[in-house]
């Protein structure tokens, strides 16, 4: 009788323990259940512990098609997908987070956060100001993204490695540099400034080796002390100082090398890792390239015997030669991990003014306005891109193509570049010059395209036929509003002409690019007659963040109800069915 009841006991423990099995989702995936009284359209939903013993293992089968496995509550009748499965079906997203809640007594609540769209809206501060912040472009880090190689020691610019890995000038991803720095001068702090030499109130103690000299020296043209120095070969010969930095890591320096041995050096110290960077700046035609801890950057061979000014962001020149140099996966530096132990000179040359800085916002500024100043096609007026682009069905575009959001964004960093220099005439030209694409069709050389013979778009991309990319074409819309309200009035009104152009074209096509709960990423499917290119959010959040924008320089409510209706998509809304 003992033995019976023993294995009666066992049976029954063995199946409770059967259908009380632990629900097997994977690691860090989440059983969801909408309480009745939720509505659905709400971003939060409570994680609900519900008794394992009421839950039952079954299929779900997704529109017949394939299974999955979910859950089943017994007594509520209730069935339990997996999010994961929910996050790549429907494309949202969703993060675990906890509330604390309670008087005295303390306690944590788990809490889901169900995020239909991981996108930001930038809620314009005001009327877009054509001389402030250029959208919400104080946000952007270009030189950060992994598409850019490295900052160019010989320009000042970004290198993109976005459609070519060998690396090139991108028009379109300079201009952003320009415009997310001067957006940032007008948003931050002012910059902390640590003067470390300028030859006359600021002079440093400088380590000068036996067979080297230097000296301060009267400069007539700049009617200021300068310093000259001359060293011996070899690295142990150079004059050097130790500044001992830890958070200013921006490098200015104005600088005079004369001969091709000669050169800047920079010692950086990794304190986490107690890695030692040496930071090489020479007059060479050589982008970057890296010998285990020793890093190169070439300020090309036409800097020799011309004073330059150079600005050097330190963290970033460490970072991308890690990423340029790894085998495997590269470490991430941190800024703050950082320390300058020395700066020296090697060979002949003459340098003043060495500071220390946070930031270098308007210099980098400037470095990108001098390249469009330089690099523009005194021909067309465009700033062309020498690599290839491969668009899904549309003819590939050959390397010299020029882009309307490139012309846009240039536009808009000349015009600003022009009221802020107090009217530098140079870059009045150069944006009056841009202009000329705009009036040339795509298929000849331009941007300009015509939808159903009678609206006027300027092309991000002069694709055959036409794909009427939405973002891009309002960047160019940017660009022309900018010069229009800059421009003194002899020359502005050929950008207002092409922003009035262009802003009818977009108040009668812009319809076209809703799908009722997002947007399109342009109009393939009405040039190709194929399926929608559906924008990802991020764009379509550039769409929205777009129009909020232009609904504070026309008053249009198409613009506006657009805008709100399409911002209403990012958090689960829906266009009514019949």
């Amino acid at each position: 009788m003992l033995l019976c009841l023993i294995l009666a006991v066992m049976t029954i423990t063995v199946g409770v323990y059967m259908r009380c099995v632990t629900f097997p989702f994977g690691p860090g995936e989440l059983q969801l259940r909408r309480s009745n009284e939720d509505s659905p359209t709400k971003n939060s939903l409570r994680v609900e512990a519900t008794s394992a013993c009421h839950l039952q293992d079954i299929e779900c089968s997704i529109n017949q098609e394939y299974n999955i496995h979910c859950k089943r509550d017994e007594i509520d009748n209730e069935v339990y997908v997996p999010f994961s499965f929910l996050h790549q079906y429907f494309d949202v997203n969703g993060a675990l987070s906890t509330t604390s809640v309670g008087g005295s007594s303390v306690a944590d609540v788990a809490r889901f956060d169900w995020m239909h769209s991981n996108a930001k809206i930038n809620l314009p501060k005001g009327k877009y100001d054509p001389h402030g912040v250029f959208m919400y472009f104080e946000n952007y880090n270009v030189e950060v993204r992994d598409r850019v190689k490295c900052i160019s020691a010989a320009e000042g610019v970004p290198v993109s490695i976005q459609w070519q890995k060998s690396g090139y000038f991108y028009p379109t991803q300079i201009a952003q540099f320009a415009l997310s720095h001067y957006s940032k001068n007008l948003t931050e702090a002012a910059p902390r400034v640590h003067v470390l030499e300028d030859a006359d109130a600021s002079q440093m103690e400088w380590h000068i080796p036996k067979a080297s000299n230097m000296s301060r020296i009267w400069h007539p043209k700049f009617n200021t002390n300068v310093i000259q120095f001359e060293t011996a070969i070899g690295y142990s010969s150079a004059i050097f100082i130790n500044p001992r930095q830890t958070l200013d890591l921006l490098l200015s320096v104005d600088l005079l090398l004369v001969t091709n041995s000669s050169s800047l050096m920079v010692k950086v110290l990794n304190r986490e890792t107690k890695l030692k960077y040496n930071l090489h700046y020479l007059p060479a035609d050589l982008l970057l390239s890296v010998q285990d801890t020793n890093i190169y950057y070439g300020m090309g061979r036409l800097s020799l015997n011309r004073w330059r000014h150079l600005t050097r962001d330190l963290h970033i020149d460490v970072q991308k030669a890690i990423v340029f140099g790894a085998k495997h996966s590269p470490i991430k530096v941190r800024r703050t991990d950082l320390e300058i132990l020395s700066i020296s000179f090697l060979g002949i040359g003459f340098y003043d003014n060495i500071t220390l800085s946070t930031s270098k916002h308007l210099a980098h500024f400037y470095d990108a306005a001098e390249w469009l100043v330089h690099n523009q096609d005194p021909q067309t007026g465009g700033w062309t891109n020498p690599v290839r682009r491969s668009l899904n069905g549309f003819a590939e575009l050959k390397p010299g193509w020029i882009s309307a959001m490139g012309q846009g964004h240039a536009i808009s960093v000349l015009a600003r570049a022009y009221w802020h220099s107090g009217g530098d005439e140079r870059y009045l030209e150069a944006a009056v010059a841009a202009l000329q694409p705009y009036k040339i069709l795509s298929r000849d050389g331009g941007v300009l395209a015509q939808f159903m013979d009678k609206y006027y778009w300027y092309e991000e991309y002069p694709t055959s036929p036409p794909s009427f990319v939405l973002n891009g074409f309002v960047y160019s819309l940017l660009g022309l509003y900018d010069l229009n309200n800059t421009a003194p009035s002899r020359v502005a009104c050929e950008a207002s002409k092409l922003f009035t152009q262009g802003m009818h074209s977009l108040k009668q096509m812009l319809l076209l690019y809703d799908t009722g709960s997002g947007t399109t990423y342009d109009l393939r499917h009405l040039s190709l007659g194929v399926a929608p290119n559906l924008a990802r959010w991020d764009y379509h959040a550039t769409h929205v963040n777009q129009l909020l924008l232009l609904a504070t320089i026309d008053g249009d409510p198409l613009i506006t109800q657009t805008a709100e209706r399409w911002k209403g998509y990012m958090f689960g809304k829906r266009a009514k069915h019949n």
